[in-house]
């Protein structure tokens, strides 16, 4: 395993803050290149209830971004949406490690859980 120097913690926030985040699981159904972008991918993700588009910048971190559909991981569903090279995102992929500059990896639930399902 590839050893980093670990970044700083950062400022203390309250239980309060955290709770306005709304991190949930999601189903990856597909993975689409978005047009003109060199990082950007548009993902349709299952929140069981209801299916997003997300914009993720994962198209050169992997040799096949398409290998993550069907596949369950953590999104921050409750960012107001942003246009992104003509596309609409409506949430965040939630990933390991690219802040601290490795290849990032999904975060996912330790084994399927119902789709929509609450972090925290």
């Amino acid at each position: 395993m590839e050893t980093i120097e670990v970044a700083p913690v950062k400022a203390t926030i309250s239980h309060a803050e955290f709770q306005k985040v709304d991190i949930r699981v999601g189903t990856i159904e597909s993975v689409d290149p978005v047009e003109k972008a060199d990082k950007l991918v548009k993902l349709s993700v299952n929140f069981g209830n209801h299916r997003r588009q997300i914009l993720a910048g994962i198209k050169t971190e992997r040799a096949n971004p398409g290998e993550i559909i069907g596949r369950q991981a953590l999104f921050v569903v409750n960012l107001e949406p942003q246009e992104m090279m003509g596309e609409v995102s409506e949430g965040m992929l939630f990933d390991l490690g690219y802040a601290d500059d490795i290849t990032p990896v999904l975060a996912v639930p330790e084994r399927p859980v119902p789709d929509g399902v609450r972090a925290g």
